[in-house]
């Protein structure tokens, strides 16, 4: 229990649970080292179909480890390069779900914003107050944060280190539902569940498409779309599925 992060797996959902709960799940290098670690090997691993991270009822996590960076000089962040691990998140292809309660705040935000579903409980709180230390956000708050909710509420946001409550958050289209405190872990991995067993190279795909939304033109994006549409109707789970319509039952997917 003394690890940062707690790895479980149920059925096909692969769990992380951020575990420094005395310094409010603060982001270290070795939490973040084992986190990537962890999401890689779920991502490789055929049988886990979804992921789901999630901190305590009381904190997401509170930002990053500030004692990790305080003294650090320009070169040694530099030769660091610890923003190649948040990459490393970007790139998992499976679906990622955030269960989220309490703070989020700097590279909890950010890391709640590498993940694709955003649960949210009515006591979550998210931030970027990177400006009250004296630096900004630096794994993509200020362009997935912009990109979530427009220019003038991250402005507001990551200039005045601004707070916002999960209502708020909902409403400006940065998560995706807000659930009661008490279950919203259960909540959370009901929904990893559920998402679990639909078709694992449909999801993927899914998952790449709604990203290439954010990065390209819409005509690009459209005709990216279609090549993956296309792409399914070589899948036995394209089958299975249209079949199972037809035939008003339960579909079968297995991933291929």
């Amino acid at each position: 229990m003394n690890q940062p992060i707690i790895a479980t797996i149920e059925k096909h959902v692969g769990i992380v649970r951020l575990n420094r709960p005395d310094v409010l799940n603060a982001l270290s290098l070795d939490l973040m080292k084992m986190l990537v670690d962890t999401l890689e090997s779920y991502d490789d691993n055929p049988d886990i179909h979804v992921i789901l991270i999630a901190g305590s009822e009381k904190v997401w996590a509170a930002g990053a480890d500030i004692n990790d960076m305080a003294n650090a000089s320009v070169f040694e962040m530099y030769e660091r390069n610890q923003f190649a691990r948040w990459e490393r998140i970007r790139k998992i292809r499976k679906p990622v779900i955030a269960a989220v309660s309490g703070f989020a705040l700097g590279g909890g935000c950010e890391l709640a914003m590498h993940c694709d579903v955003i649960i949210a409980s009515e006591s979550a709180k998210f931030g970027q107050p990177e400006i009250n230390i004296g630096i900004i956000p630096g794994a993509g708050g200020t362009q997935r944060l912009t990109r979530a909710i427009g220019k003038f509420r991250a402005m507001d946001m990551v200039l005045n280190g601004r707070f916002i409550s999960a209502a708020e958050a909902h409403q400006f289209g940065l998560v995706s539902r807000i659930v009661p405190r008490e279950n919203f872990y259960e909540f959370a991995l009901k929904l990893a569940h559920d998402m679990s067993k639909k078709p694992p190279l449909a999801l993927k795909l899914a998952k790449e498409a709604v990203l290439k939304a954010h990065e390209t033109t819409l005509s690009e994006g459209l005709e990216y779309e279609r090549k993956l549409f296309y792409m399914l109707f070589a899948t036995d789970d394209q089958k299975e599925g249209m079949a199972a319509f037809i035939e008003k039952r339960r579909a079968k997917f297995e991933g291929q």
